[in-house]
């Protein structure tokens, strides 16, 4: 059986914040009209916004713009 998103979320992320902040930040730039990086029929922003993630489309940078390395 198939786990739900936020079980799916709480696998992956154990609960690092950064990884958190990045997630969160990049479903509202979806909510506000961003388009998905990658081709997809999928609406929900959530989804869209792990999936960014799983695939290394999406990073947290510092404000100097260094990368941040998320565990």
């Amino acid at each position: 059986m198939e786990d739900s998103l936020p079980q799916m979320l709480m696998n992956e992320v154990n609960s690092s914040f950064q990884l958190t902040t990045l997630l969160q930040k990049r479903v509202r730039e979806l909510v506000r009209g961003g388009k998905p990086l990658y081709e997809t029929r999928e609406r929900n922003p959530i989804r869209i916004a792990f999936e960014e993630w799983k695939r290394g489309l999406i990073s947290l940078e510092h404000e100097e713009g260094e990368s941040v390395d998320l565990p």
